[in-house]
């Protein structure tokens, strides 16, 4: 069973419904024990960091969140959930995340030119990801595959064997994915990278 954790601030429906498309046993629970019986959890994220990182912690979800992660059993952030298992954030403030993958959260630079012209903020649309270590995420997956992303802040991995895949905006290769043992992420949104995304979440179900 794979729980998708609802604590207000995710993509969940559209996550579910592409878990479902594939087979998956899925669920989506605002119950922090639904933790404790998941064999997989997701942790999606849409929004501020600030705003993500409160709805869990005052949800409850943090402790059997950490626990489901000691136990071995894999947990997928998605967006601002992957943001959240980082040391912190720079996004309105600093805000401390949940000390899982070292590093921190920061926002792109104001003013970054590409090809003579001006690349807005936040990043919004598609673009092309290079593998970094042969993730479970990405069996199956080209490199160089494009996926969609909609962020303004990146995560700066302080342990460059955590990326998985990066993926480059402007002047800045920042960290597009990440795995550490039984922790994946992605910066990007597969629930809306069709085909490509469809094939991570489907390594992820058979995991």
């Amino acid at each position: 069973m794979i729980t998708i954790i609802d604590y207000e601030m995710g993509n969940l429906r559209s996550v579910a419904k592409a878990f479902e498309k594939l087979g998956c046993a899925v669920r989506v629970s605002a119950d922090p024990a639904a933790i404790a019986t998941a064999d997989k959890v997701v942790l999606p994220g849409v929004g501020a960091f600030r705003d993500c990182i409160h709805n869990l912690r005052a949800g409850g979800f943090v402790a059997p969140l950490l626990t489901h992660v000691a136990a071995g059993k894999p947990l997928l952030g998605i967006c601002v959930g992957m943001q959240m298992l980082f040391d912190a954030s720079e996004e309105f403030g600093c805000h401390q995340g949940l000390g899982l993958i070292p590093g921190k959260v920061v926002r792109f630079p104001a003013r970054m030119v590409e090809n003579g012209e001006r690349l807005k903020v936040p990043q919004m649309g598609w673009n092309n990801i290079q593998l970094r270590r042969p993730s479970p995420l990405f069996h199956g997956v080209d490199d160089g595959s494009f996926v969609y992303f909609v962020h303004s802040y990146y995560c700066a991995a302080e342990n460059p064997e955590d990326v998985a895949a990066s993926c480059r905006y402007g002047a800045i290769d920042f960290c597009a994915s990440l795995w550490r043992d039984n922790i994946m992420a992605t910066q990007f949104h597969p629930e809306k990278s069709q085909t490509v995304g469809l094939k991570i979440f489907q390594n992820f179900g058979e995991l």
